[in-house]
């Protein structure tokens, strides 16, 4: 299959491009396009044999859940089979924009876009293209992130391209994602709201609108069975080379990386170092390529730079990444969940034992 790459206004998209790939949908075909938070691959929400696609292209296994799109919350009655009183609360306050909602399943909703649950993933994006693809096609979008499964998710055109070429007829080219992280998963159907996955919608900003809003539960990652929502695996978000994620104090945090640079120099490896703007100086000469994921007091700059880096280092041709981590106020929440998952789960924290 051959793979066209189209670009498109991001903020006033060409009523005849979004045609063409609304055509492509309809027809139960997979198309990849941006969303705020990264590029989504999708499929007409209703049509198991276009979302059957959607495994395919991704290698994806039937047991991770896919998040509907929707354009308007009218389209909520058409996916749920009840919506509470939260859940209007919270799309009142955040739709469109990067929160799903776990729901309870309507039966129009195909079980293979749920992994055989009775709850369904919805969100409304904030993008223009998105909402105007949704539109056109006439349909509910199912749309995981448009990389190969466990890869780093794209942030650009050019990410999916790289993971997706000849698995998609079309890729739509919006340009940069704002957010750079995924949306914040809600569970809605367990009794107390509970984060699945955190993301673009932070903790506190959720609890600002419903108070009784939980964080992610210690160690609910998992390796296999039936997930209740995408990102949840323990090992996720991964560059094709180790990654090594150091916590602690600052400067103890460093002093452990540039260690390990110059371990993994001796060994006549290549190290790639995923640092804040305040950790450039320390690391300046230290042989390893160095990138720099914004102020680390900015975690908004952090997630819009993090898939984008981690993939630009994978490029390079390193052996081993190093990172750094972040605080987790805000955004940071999303950007320690997305690099523990990188890790595999596993955090060097200089001066503890292992």
């Amino acid at each position: 299959m051959h793979t066209e790459v189209l670009g498109i206004d991001p903020v006033h998209p060409d009523p005849a491009t979004i045609e063409r790939a609304a055509a492509l949908l309809r027809a139960g075909e997979v198309v990849v396009f941006p969303t705020e938070t990264v590029y989504g691959l999708g499929a007409a929400a209703l049509q198991t044999g276009a979302v059957k696609r959607i495994f395919s292209a991704k290698e994806r296994p039937f047991n991770d859940p896919l998040i509907v799109h929707i354009a308007g919350e009218d389209a909520l009655e058409q996916l749920a089979s009840s919506i509470s009183g939260q859940a209007k609360l919270l799309a009142r306050a955040f739709w469109p924009g990067p929160l799903t909602l776990i729901l309870p399943r309507s039966p129009l909703v195909p079980k293979l876009v749920t992994a055989g649950l009775e709850t369904v993933a919805v969100r409304m994006p904030r993008h223009p293209v998105a909402l105007a693809l949704i539109r056109a096609a006439a349909s509910p979008i199912a749309a995981p992130s448009a990389n190969r499964f466990m890869h780093v998710s794209p942030t650009t055109a050019q990410h999916a391209l790289a993971d997706l070429d000849g698995r998609v007829p079309l890729i739509l080219d919006g340009g940069p994602s704002e957010v750079g992280v995924e949306s914040t998963v809600l569970d809605l159907c367990s009794g107390v709201p509970t984060i699945l996955r955190p993301g673009g919608v932070s903790l506190e900003a959720l609890r600002a609108v419903l108070p009784g809003v939980q964080p992610p539960r210690p160690g609910k990652a998992v390796a296999t069975t039936v997930l209740q929502s995408p990102g949840q695996l323990l090992t996720h978000y991964a560059p094709a080379v180790p990654l090594l994620l150091f916590d602690g104090p600052e400067e103890m945090m460093r002093a452990a990386m540039l260690a390990e640079v110059r371990r993994r120099l001796e060994r006549g490896e290549h190290a790639g170092v995923l640092v804040a703007d305040e950790d450039m100086a320390a690391f300046r000469d230290s042989g390893a390529l160095v990138r720099t994921l914004g102020d680390a007091a900015a975690p908004e700059q952090v997630a819009a730079a993090l898939f984008a880096a981690l993939r630009a280092l994978e490029e390079e041709g390193v052996q081993v990444i190093l990172s750094r981590s972040f605080d987790e106020h805000g955004l940071g929440l999303a950007i320690r969940d997305r690099l523990l998952k990188a890790a595999g789960g596993k955090v060097f924290v200089p001066g503890l034992q292992e």
